[in-house]
């Protein structure tokens, strides 16, 4: 896994889109970062971490290639700007769910 800068990040994530554009999924995670490398400690060793700034660890992947960056809380806003307006620009792929399969599932309960 890659970890980027903001910037160079969602250059990488608008070539990913590109390239899975006719076939293929490209697979987003944001989850909360707290600058650890290693993991937790177990309930009996008990050490206290307080991290400094709340951060947001963000992840992309295509099946081959994976990337992610680490959003402060100073830089979210710019961030989430230029994140929603590059979401609306590739979303436009999207298949409609089949209305058949729903009327089919209420007539078979009934």
């Amino acid at each position: 896994m890659v970890l980027l800068e903001n910037d160079s990040f969602l250059t990488e994530l608008t070539r990913l889109f590109q390239k899975c554009r006719t076939s293929g999924s490209v697979v987003i995670t944001l989850k909360k970062y707290d600058g650890r490398t290693k993991p937790a400690p177990r309930k009996g060793h008990s050490e206290s971490f307080e991290p400094a700034d709340n951060k947001c660890l963000i992840r992309a992947s295509d099946g081959k290639k994976k990337i992610s960056t680490v959003v402060s809380t100073k830089e979210v806003i710019k961030f989430q700007m230029a994140y929603s307006n590059l979401l609306r620009a590739h979303m436009d792929g999207l298949k409609k769910k089949d209305k058949k399969s729903k009327s089919k599932k209420t007539k078979a309960t009934q």
